[in-house]
């Protein structure tokens, strides 16, 4: 099968684009490399730089390579710029995703995977997040993935599109060999943020909100190796079919407090990690965590990591190999 990934210089990009190639998939990576690294990219893949908002360069793509199916994670991902400059993110998320979508129809290629998130929930009614709950996104960063999801739905039928929208939580972790990992700038990803501070790059680690109505009053989150995310893509493009259309959350289930992070980065490390407790940011929510039931059941996935030791282990190993990221050398 060759795919077209988009964003596959990113962090889960990259990943994913590792695990087609290890499926035995061609893989064609399209970035603008604004926020994504060429050493990220596997030199197994095609890359190619350039821009969702170029159609000429779309038609000229889909023409010339014949995709069979499409992964799309291109997009800006600063919950808090989104709040910032929201059409900055409706122009890149929706739009770009809009015309990435009508280059598909134009080249009838009919097989879909979009990189969701949780953040369509907003403040969810329980816990753990099923898939059928309300969507009530909180930002124009998750109002503009869960638009890119009715355009999809909406579309869908009128040429017969198959597409997996995965709905994934926090995404941690680095390449079990530590080759590639996560390296954004700014980085505002709790688990790097400690990290930084083991290396000596960063002071102290900021704790949020410490009143929270959990185990130890600070927020909870759902880790999910990145790895784990990438074969859930992989999964997700084995089972699509044009005309079916489905959503998924891809998480362990298994929250952790920021407090536990703390402390599993500190044996990992063997740091001390000192911390300084501020109050609640406008926009955390307490809880967020999945149920991963039906991803489990429907696409014979489950987490190979489970453990928030093993997904921190792999990223210290990342960040201690590489402490300023990545430079602009193809592995």
């Amino acid at each position: 099968m060759k795919v077209l990934v988009t964003g596959g210089a990113g962090y889960v990009g990259s990943h994913s684009v590792r695990a087609l190639l290890a499926s035995g998939s061609e893989v064609v990576v399209l970035d603008n490399l604004s926020a994504g690294h060429t050493a990220a990219v596997s030199r197994d893949a095609t890359l190619v730089r350039g821009d969702l908002s170029d159609a000429s360069l779309l038609d000229d793509l889909f023409e010339k390579q014949r995709f069979d199916a499409v992964m799309h994670f291109a997009a800006f991902i600063e919950v808090g710029e989104s709040v910032v400059d929201p059409l900055k993110f409706y122009d890149n998320n929706v739009g770009n995703s809009v015309r990435l979508l009508a280059a598909m129809q134009r080249h009838s290629v009919k097989r879909f995977v979009f990189s969701s998130t949780c953040a369509v929930y907003g403040v969810p009614e329980r816990m753990p997040i099923t898939e059928d709950m309300p969507r009530r996104p909180a930002s124009p960063y998750a109002r503009a993935k869960l638009a890119v999801e009715w355009a999809l739905a909406d579309s869908a039928p009128a040429w017969g599109l198959g597409f997996v929208a995965l709905r994934y939580f926090n995404a941690a972790g680095a390449a079990a060999d530590g080759s590639i990992g996560e390296d954004h700038d700014p980085e505002t990803h709790l688990i790097p943020n400690v990290l930084k501070v083991a290396l000596g790059q960063r002071e102290h680690v900021r704790i949020f909100g410490t009143d929270y109505e959990t185990r130890d009053g600070t927020c909870v989150r759902d880790y999910v190796h990145v790895e784990d995310l990438a074969s859930a893509h992989v999964r997700a493009l084995d089972v699509v079919e044009p005309g079916e259309t489905r959503w998924y959350n891809a998480g362990t289930g298994q929250g952790a407090t920021v407090r536990e992070v703390v402390d599993v980065s500190r044996s990992v490390t063997g740091h001390a990690i000192p911390l300084i407790e501020e109050g609640r940011r406008a926009g955390d929510v307490p809880v967020l965590c999945a149920d991963s039931t039906k991803i489990k059941k429907e696409l014979d996935w489950s987490p190979k990591y489970d453990k928030l030791h093993d997904i921190v282990a792999s990223a210290w190993q990342w960040h201690q190999t590489h402490p300023n990221g990545f430079d602009n050398r193809r592995e």
